[in-house]
């Protein structure tokens, strides 16, 4: 398993642009927002009453597990930003099932559009095209950049942002001999 620092440092190569960061602390949320509530329309009932688990249940706890394997200050900063999710998301399948998956779909739509504005300005890629756990690792991320500003975890951010910068120089560099080739 890569560690924190790997995983943060990847995604943030192609999240240096502040304008990006910003997009991001919209678009993330809305996509997480929306992927929950469809995970939630996968429902299985649990005794004779009104209770169901569902696959976002399964699959938040899943993830959850994993940050804190990675970081456990980060990890317990995400609970109180994804247990809202997770409980809003079940309220609308709970109550308005027949439009949860069109509401979700617009929301997951929205929440695309923000991090395709955000990558114009970055002008640079998405960290998932390369690494598709770098999907998992968005949350995480916004909750590192979150604390930093806060001005917290100072020696993870001084360890992350050159290891990042590096990258996105190899990155660069990688794009321009392509270029060059054509």
């Amino acid at each position: 398993m890569k560690s924190d620092v790997e995983q943060l440092s990847t995604y943030k190569s192609v999240h240096l642009n502040k304008n990006n960061l910003k997009t991001h602390f919209v678009g993330i949320p809305f996509i997480i927002w929306a992927v929950i509530v469809l995970m939630s329309l996968l429902r299985f009932p649990l005794g004779g009453g009104d209770f169901h688990i569902t696959f976002a249940m399964f699959f938040v706890l899943g993830v959850l597990v994993y940050y804190f394997l990675l970081n456990t200050r980060l990890a317990l900063g995400t609970v109180p930003f994804i247990l809202p999710i997770l409980v809003t998301a079940e309220l609308l399948v709970r109550n308005n099932e027949n439009s949860a998956l069109i509401i979700a779909l617009g929301v997951f739509t929205v929440g695309w559009v923000f991090q395709f504005i955000g990558h114009g300005y970055e002008k640079a890629k998405p960290a998932f095209v390369d690494d598709i756990n770098q999907l998992l690792i968005g949350p995480f991320f916004l909750m590192a950049e979150l604390f930093f500003i806060l001005g917290k975890e100072k020696a993870l951010e001084e360890e992350i942002t050159p290891i990042a910068i590096e990258k996105r120089k190899l990155f660069e560099a990688k794009k321009r001999e392509s270029l060059q080739a054509n």
